[in-house]
């Protein structure tokens, strides 16, 4: 479906050119000189025939109105103040109807005529400088943009010329001059809006600008503090200046504010505590995450719960954070680190129900297998199996990383042996 133009917009063109607008000095295209304008009313008949093209297009009869206009336009003769005025409303037309590059041409024509009102001629200015910006002719776009500036009385500059000039430039890659542009309109203006903000600090990541970027996020955060990612772009860049206790505050708070939904910013969450040396915190996050389904309850989340867990000296905690791993672990590594806590723990048979899933799951490694057979000979031996604790440690003594200690314990079931015996 066509985009309709705007009632209002229609009307403007016709009284524009129905009746004198505004003083009949001001600037012309060259800047520093003035333009004059002989101000005048169309006749009655043209009247009526635009205002009869006002009610097609009202109706959306975009073709019958531009057909009407052309016919016109034959008939205009030298009244280059009418055909100027003619080309606006066809370019309205076919901007209509989408066919922008003819929207464009007409608009260029009716400027070129030189005749229009003031107040006219200069919206036609600004106006082919944006459609130049939409046709992505950026270097075409911004010295139409330059002749406005400089012909349009300053007092009719505002705010959103300069976010005008500011978009042209970002998309040229002239990031000094998108920062000139957007901070000129966000100084002129009493209630900036959000994208120009963001604007301002897509250049300033461009420049590599991070402590400027830092404050532009402080605003954006300051006045859209329910965006989450102003939060996390902030941490990430206090992050990267190594201002490491901001960027964790910062964190912090987005998460208490319920912003955090997304696995990444969990678990960015939970290595901040970790870095900061906080196990407690980093530990609960995840977990927490974990739970609430935000985080994938994977081996590696849940080990990292059981390593945090464990830091923080709450061993209860990492031992169940561990089972939870060893269930969706197809090998025994977790249960081997299970059991190393239980060890420490001595709970002996806890510790070797966990030691027996690790060597039946297999999976180890040299290495780890070893020190596996070694613990399982511990908790025997706690446990008074004699027997199975000399021999898991004769296992042990087969690997060069256990034999010594291994030898150290088979002597220690000796004596022990020999005690009990006396």
């Amino acid at each position: 479906m066509p985009n309709p133009i705007s009632r209002i917009v229609l009307l403007t063109v016709i009284a524009a050119a129905s009746w004198p607008a505004g003083p009949a000095l001001a600037q012309s295209e060259q800047c520093n000189t003035e333009r004059k304008v002989e101000a005048r009313a169309l006749d009655e008949l043209t009247w009526k025939q635009l205002n009869r093209v006002y009610e097609e297009v009202g109706e959306e009869n975009f073709n019958t109105a531009y057909d009407d206009l052309q016919n016109m336009l034959r008939r205009a003769g030298r009244d280059e103040y009418l055909q100027a005025v003619l080309y606006q409303a066809l370019a309205q037309v076919e901007w209509s109807r989408e066919n922008y590059d003819a929207s464009l041409a007409h608009f260029e024509k009716a400027v070129a005529l030189n005749t229009l009102p003031n107040q006219t001629h200069f919206a036609l200015m600004y106006q082919i400088a944006q459609l130049y910006f939409m046709k992505e002719r950026y270097q075409d776009a911004l010295d139409a943009l330059a002749l406005w500036f400089c012909t349009v009385p300053k007092d009719q500059v505002t705010s959103h010329a300069y976010v005008l000039k500011a978009s042209i430039n970002i998309q040229k890659e002239d990031y000094p001059a998108t920062l000139e542009a957007i901070d000129t309109a966000i100084a002129m203006d009493d209630d900036p809006k959000e994208s120009w903000y963001q604007t301002k600090l897509a250049a300033h990541f461009e420049l590599k600008q991070y402590p400027e970027a830092a404050q532009t996020l402080e605003t954006l955060i300051a006045r859209w503090p329910d965006k989450k990612t102003y939060w996390t772009q902030l941490s990430q860049i206090y992050y990267r200046l190594e201002q490491r206790d901001r960027a964790l505050a910062t964190m912090a708070l987005a998460y208490r504010k319920g912003l955090l939904d997304k696995q990444a910013d969990i678990t960015y969450l939970s290595s901040l505590y970790s870095d900061a040396g906080v196990p407690y915190k980093a530990a609960e996050v995840l977990e927490k995450g974990i739970q609430d389904g935000v985080v994938e309850p994977t081996k590696s989340h849940w080990t990292m719960v059981a390593e945090t867990w464990y830091s923080a000296e709450e061993l209860q905690k990492a031992l169940a954070a561990f089972r939870e791993a060893g269930a969706v672990d197809p090998d025994g590594d977790i249960d081997l680190r299970r059991g190393f806590i239980l060890v420490d723990l001595e709970e002996w048979s806890a510790a070797l129900q966990a030691l027996n899933d690790a060597l039946d799951k297999g999976g180890l490694g040299e290495r780890r297998t070893a020190e596996a057979y070694l613990l399982r000979g511990m908790a025997h031996f706690n446990l008074d199996a004699f027997d199975a604790a000399g021999a898991d440690w004769n296992r042990a003594t087969r690997y060069d990383n256990t034999r010594d200690a291994a030898r150290q314990w088979i002597n220690h079931l000796r004596e022990e042996r020999q005690r009990r015996a006396s």
